[in-house]
């Protein structure tokens, strides 16, 4: 069984890279298998109807796709910009669903969905929206338990884990659900 994680941004020092990260530590130091993917290496253009008709799906957005493939479980980590998930997250997924494999890697994996904001809500409201893309526009399982981590700016420690270690245990729960669901498909 194997996990793969990624953030929604592609900015060097995203809060949420640092949560996904952990998330691949969490994941390896409880034995599964975790691989971290930085969507700075899988740059597409916007998303663009005449586009895809004149130059096809682009070679980036394929090779993402073949690496959902890859994973039994999938962890998404976005950030929230203007109370929903930002651009490339969203431009990342309408590419990926315009490559068609068989069988549909959104509907024969499963998802869980993790956030950090410096705000208050700690994402929340961009994890609502992921959760009904994944769930309504892709057909995807997404797993009841989620991250939302407020207070982005001190919520990490210097090592990479969570200052608060009640939140720490939290996200590691996630983990272990995303795990224990991605395992029950696979059996």
């Amino acid at each position: 069984m194997r996990l793969l994680f990624f953030a929604g941004s592609a900015r060097e020092g995203s809060h949420n890279k640092k949560l996904a990260r952990l998330g691949q530590k969490i994941a390896e130091a409880n034995g599964i298998e975790a691989v971290f993917a930085d969507l700075a290496d899988y740059h597409m253009p916007i998303y663009h109807g005449d586009l895809e008709a004149t130059e096809g799906v682009p070679e980036r957005a394929r090779a993402f796709k073949a690496l959902l493939g890859e994973y039994d479980g999938v962890m998404i980590v976005t950030p929230e910009y203007n109370a929903g998930i930002p651009a490339l997250l969203k431009n990342t997924l309408d590419w990926v669903s315009r490559v068609q494999t068989e069988p549909n890697v959104f509907q024969t994996r499963v998802f869980a969905i993790a956030g950090t904001s410096p705000g208050y809500f700690g994402a929340m409201r961009s994890l609502l929206q992921l959760r009904e893309i994944l769930a309504v526009g892709f057909g995807a399982q997404v797993i009841p338990q989620q991250m939302a981590l407020p207070g982005a700016i001190k919520a990490f420690d210097d090592d990479g884990s969570l200052v608060d270690e009640a939140r720490q245990k939290s996200f590691a729960n996630v983990i272990e659900a995303l795990a224990v669901a991605a395992r029950r498909l696979t059996a």
